[in-house]
């Protein structure tokens, strides 16, 4: 993490607060959004400096739109908000899709290349393969302790 977390705050965005998050993608020249049904979590510092969404399926959840403002990458920032969100939702698997560049990023944080997806998620990824190179994670819940 960077000299200044005592700066930087995690929060979800209510709703109503979506526009935020858009707003830090476009002034990024990123093509994601925030959708209505998503939660939207970014990091302030203080203003928004790092956001991704976690949208609800069947099986837990799916997590899309990680970016973090560039000049603030390579400090933790992904990592910290990453931590954060898999805490918020400890008990339920997540999974993403992602460039085969970043699948050793996303190891460091738990999560592991899968070809086991939800319905929800094959089709989707069928489809996204079609125009790009992508991996498919999963973010493993380990087994509450029966001792």
């Amino acid at each position: 993490m960077t000299n200044n977390t005592t700066t930087q705050h995690i929060e979800r965005l209510p709703a109503l607060q979506h526009p935020l998050l858009n707003k830090f993608y476009r002034s990024h020249a990123s093509r994601m959004r925030a959708s209505p049904e998503a939660e939207a979590w970014v990091v302030r510092n203080p203003e928004i400096i790092a956001g991704l969404c976690l949208t609800a399926i069947t099986e837990g959840y799916w997590l899309t739109g990680l970016l973090v403002a560039p000049e603030h990458r390579k400090h933790g920032v992904a990592q910290y908000l990453l931590q954060h969100t898999q805490q918020a939702h400890s008990n339920s698997p997540i999974w993403l899709f992602c460039h085969p560049d970043l699948i050793g990023f996303y190891q460091h944080t738990g999560f592991r290349i899968t070809e086991q997806l939800p319905e929800q998620l094959k089709n989707r990824l069928s489809r996204y393969q079609k125009h790009k190179n992508l991996v498919a994670m999963h973010r493993f819940v380990e087994p509450a302790s029966t001792d």
